[in-house]
């Protein structure tokens, strides 16, 4: 029998401010080489897991820590951070919060930099990390222009090249397409081939089923159940819906009956998705870009033949009180086609035409609101209850707790929003968003982190904002959200439109 490299014991904490705790009396054991993987409802403690086996918890989140973890031998409370560094690798759910340099090569090296290796030997670790992860053409690039796949490749590169024993991953599919999460399978099963210990928080399933070699479900701060991966993997629909899980089996309704390269009036002259002018909100003249030349006297507006657009779209007319899903690959132009619709993007000049007004430039933020995909961009007050009433014309208590109320985090209105959980967060914003009640309301991956139940509930809150009559946009890989509450879905290729079709 493997030894155990990891070792929680009858560990209980509470995090420092909280009344109850997050953990209680967990004990848990991981075997060398194991693939773990750990799943169950957002704030069931799998990220305070995470936190206690790479020593953030207890020497960066404090709180109230009792019982004992120890990590390769070593005990946690009495090691620094700085000394794990070659023991324990983590990829975080936002890559961009683990990143210290400002180009990829950099962020490759830095870890091994840090810990004071070699020059020649930091070298010959990036060359091999390279070539394994077949990144090559990643190197010598911006860490703000990649796109959110080759942000986590480039997370997933530092924290190899450290060689760890012990690899975490939280959450680490959560704000990736499908073909960026065929590849981080890909990176998963070269550790395992590695004989690495690999520990996964996620609720994204589909992809992991053939690599754990057990799944632990948590459940309020306990471990509730155990299964061996190949036990786990074989459990059925009804199975999965009972422990309120999102599903094993990816669906294709994200793939376009009429073929991902027709243009947008081949699809919807074949489906009949675009309403009349009369009864949508009109989009015109939406053009964008990146690589803008600097001006001396006055800016330069774009058309549809300029070159490197990042957003080329002439008009779109979008039905009113619809849900409309926006899929594409990462880094295509989805959260710039919903920055410049409401206005965050100054130097876009579009026009909406809706409900009888002309919209243009900071008049679109009248109309719209949006949830940004990291919601922590948009958190600015110190409690749950004020931030949503910020969003309010008038400030009204009852009906921001009746909001708080339908999303589930009620009883966290007096919380200050950082110390929530990421898919706690992230319903606040959303929050934030039905209390500010625009016509056109814009989500980036508002399921992002999110478990099966609370996206179900999202799904349920979208579809009453468009039943009031707001037009809802949603930028999501999540095709379980679009079956959910999708009526059509909008595709946006390289900045242009690919295709827009009923679901």
């Amino acid at each position: 029998m493997s030894e155990n490299i990891i070792d929680i014991a009858h560990v209980s904490f509470k995090y420092k401010g909280s009344e109850e705790g997050l953990l209680n009396d967990t004990s848990l054991t991981v075997a060398k080489g194991e693939t773990l993987l750990l799943t169950g409802a957002s704030g069931s403690g799998k990220t305070t897991i995470i936190r206690l086996i790479n020593g953030l918890i207890p020497h960066y989140y404090q709180g109230d820590l009792e019982g004992e973890v120890t990590v390769s031998g070593r005990d946690i409370g009495k090691v620094e951070l700085y000394e794990l560094a070659g023991t324990v690798g983590t990829v975080f759910q936002n890559p961009r919060s683990q990143f210290f340099s400002v180009d990829t090569d950099g962020e490759i090296v830095f870890g091994n930099e840090n810990i004071g290796l070699d020059p020649k030997e930091i070298l010959e670790r990036k060359e091999a990390v390279v070539s394994q992860m077949h990144i090559e053409k990643l190197l010598g690039r911006s860490l703000f222009e990649l796109s959110g796949g080759e942000k986590q490749s480039i997370a997933c590169a530092s924290v190899s090249a450290l060689l760890p024993e012990i690899i975490l991953l939280d959450e680490p599919s959560s704000n990736l397409d499908q073909s960026a999460i065929a590849k981080l399978h890909d990176q998963i099963a070269l550790w395992k081939m590695q004989g690495k210990t690999i520990v996964i928080s996620e609720h994204r399933l589909w992809y992991l089923k053939d690599l754990v070699d057990r799944v632990i479900y948590m459940d309020s701060g306990k471990i509730a159940h155990e299964w061996k991966g190949s036990e786990f993997a074989a459990f059925d629909s009804g199975k999965i819906a009972e422990l309120k899980l999102r599903p094993l089996t990816i669906s294709d309704v994200l793939s376009p009956s009429c073929g991902s390269n027709c243009s947008l009036k081949d699809s919807c002259d074949k489906i009949g998705a675009m309403p009349d002018e009369a009864d949508g909100i009109v989009l015109k003249d939406f053009f964008f870009s990146y690589h803008r030349k600097p001006y001396l006297f006055w800016k330069k507006s774009f058309n549809e033949n300029d070159p490197d657009l990042s957003l080329c779209i002439q008009r779109l007319v979008l039905p009113k009180g619809a849900v409309i899903g926006i899929t594409g690959r990462n880094g295509t132009g989805k959260s710039t086609f919903l920055k410049c619709v409401c206005g965050l993007e100054k130097d876009c000049k579009g026009v909406i035409e809706a409900y009888g007004r002309t919209y243009r430039g900071k008049e679109r933020l009248k109309l719209s609101y949006m949830v940004m995909q990291d919601v922590n961009h948009q958190m600015f007050t110190d409690s749950v209850e004020s931030e949503v009433m910020l969003s309010m014309n008038e400030e009204d208590k009852g009906r921001c707790s009746e909001i708080l109320d339908k999303l589930g985090i009620l009883e966290f209105k007096d919380k200050h929003p950082m110390a929530l959980s990421g898919g706690q967060k992230q319903r606040v914003a959303i929050a934030s968003a039905m209390a500010a009640d625009a016509k056109l309301m814009l989500f980036d991956e508002p399921t992002s982190g999110l478990d099966f139940q609370h996206m179900e509930k999202v799904a349920e809150l979208l579809k009453s904002l468009a039943r009031s009559g707001n037009t809802v946009l949603v930028a999501t890989h999540d095709p379980e959200l679009i079956e959910l509450c999708c009526e059509y879905i909008l595709c946006i290729e390289n900045g242009n439109l690919g295709y827009i079709r009923k679901v």
